[in-house]
């Protein structure tokens, strides 16, 4: 099963939005949480996963960090070698974890960064996603991407190699928006940036990417 752990988001629910949306055969693979950091602690969850998807920061929302003992199932999965599918702000779905920070390719960082690194930001609005160069099999089977407005990630810390697969230019510079990239535990993480509007997630292109994002990661 993919295990998909998800926050409201400002009360935007772009995760339900992105779940809701993909085909009906590929969410009968899916268990979808919204706001349960019960069920990601008590490692139910791990007996059948196959991939962990995460759309969420921990400690926003009005939702507390997950605590230790989540930390401890979210660790096991990621030691084993686990895939992790990334979107939007989940490179910091467990910022106050230090081993969590140490393993991110492309992290978002906070203002309260506990390593003191300086700040992302996110500009607001329409911008294109285009697919690199990338000699990367995904690349050619992702699409490009047109938002009408989307929170557009900006200044990540690269912190290990990646291959970028999408990227944006916009007036504030140039950034990745889509990269792949080895986990320190033998696993893949996809960081997949866009996705924090309504509009945007349910965007049809989007979607599609997430499918094939989350196809490729089984």
């Amino acid at each position: 099963m993919i295990q998909y752990f998800a926050d409201d988001h400002y009360d935007s629910h772009p995760g339900r939005v992105i779940f809701e949306g993909l085909p009906q055969n590929l969410r009968k693979k899916i268990r979808f949480y919204e706001n349960d950091w019960e069920a990601l602690a008590n490692g139910e969850w791990l007996k059948d996963c196959q991939l962990l998807v995460l759309h969420m920061i921990g400690g926003t929302c009005n939702q507390p960090h997950p605590d230790q003992r989540a930390e401890e199932h979210v660790r096991q999965w990621c030691e084993k070698g686990g895939n992790l599918l990334l979107l939007h702000g989940s490179s910091a779905a467990f910022w106050q974890w230090e081993w969590w920070r140490r393993g991110m390719a492309l992290r978002w960082v906070r203002a309260n960064d506990p390593d003191g690194m300086e700040e992302s930001f996110h500009p607001v609005h329409p911008y294109f996603v285009k697919k690199t160069s990338s000699p990367h099999p995904l690349t050619a089977c992702l699409r490009e991407l047109d938002l009408p407005k989307d929170e557009i990630y900006a200044h990540l810390a690269e912190q290990l190699p990646f291959d970028c697969l999408m990227d944006t230019d916009i007036p504030e510079g140039h950034f990745p928006q889509c990269v792949i990239a080895a986990t320190p535990w033998g696993g893949q993480a996809i960081h997949f940036l866009p996705g924090h509007y309504p509009e945007g997630a349910g965007n049809s292109d989007l979607l599609y990417d997430v499918q094939i994002l989350m196809e490729y990661l089984l």
